[in-house]
């Protein structure tokens, strides 16, 4: 039985849940394609604060309303029988209610769900044992795989195409996911 610990925004989330906000608040036209950084300051011309201020406003009606990413959800059945499933979020703290809503709504199964209110989530990931993470935040993915030294799932975006070392993953969807995990474990079990 492997700790899994997933992410959730882009993650178990479709990639561009924040789209069709960022639109309309903001009167533009992007794609998820248009998001080449993970920093949306610089595609949308609006400084931290204002950023932030727009975050403060509308998180909750997107967490509330985010569809989960194709697969998902049926991918996450599959292996909550073998695996364990602790979701570490950079969510921060009082959107738990909105974020344990979201996972009975979808009927999404968790085991532990740990919102660490920003991008450092290697604590989490260490307190709670993790044997594989699956994100879709370069910096993140690159920081957990180097410092707690496990592979690291990494879901392909237009915001995370930097270069990845050797512990990390690139898949295009859950099916890929499921797939590598799926290798994973038969290499872990022919090494014993």
């Amino acid at each position: 039985m492997l700790r899994l610990g997933i992410d959730i925004d882009g993650t178990v989330t479709a990639q561009d849940t924040f789209v069709p906000y960022l639109n309309e608040s903001f009167q533009c036209a992007m794609t998820l394609e248009d998001m080449t950084e993970y920093d949306l300051t610089k595609l949308l011309n609006i400084s931290h604060e204002e950023f932030w201020g727009w975050m403060n406003q509308h998180e909750p009606l997107i967490y509330k309303q985010a569809k989960p990413a194709k697969d998902a959800k049926e991918i996450l059945d599959q292996m909550k029988h073998q695996h364990r499933l602790i979701y570490i979020t950079a969510r921060r703290q009082h959107h738990a209610d909105i974020t344990y809503e979201w996972f009975h709504k979808h009927h999404v199964h968790y085991d532990d769900i740990e919102l660490v209110g920003g991008h450092h989530k290697l604590e989490a990931v260490q307190k709670h044992e993790i044997d594989v993470f699956f994100e879709d935040h370069h910096g993140n993915a690159t920081m957990i795989a180097k410092e707690a030294d496990i592979p690291v799932i990494l879901f392909n975006s237009p915001y995370n195409q930097m270069p990845i070392d050797d512990r990390i993953i690139r898949v295009n969807n859950w099916q890929e996911a499921s797939q590598w995990i799926k290798q994973y474990e038969q290499r872990l079990e022919t090494a014993y």
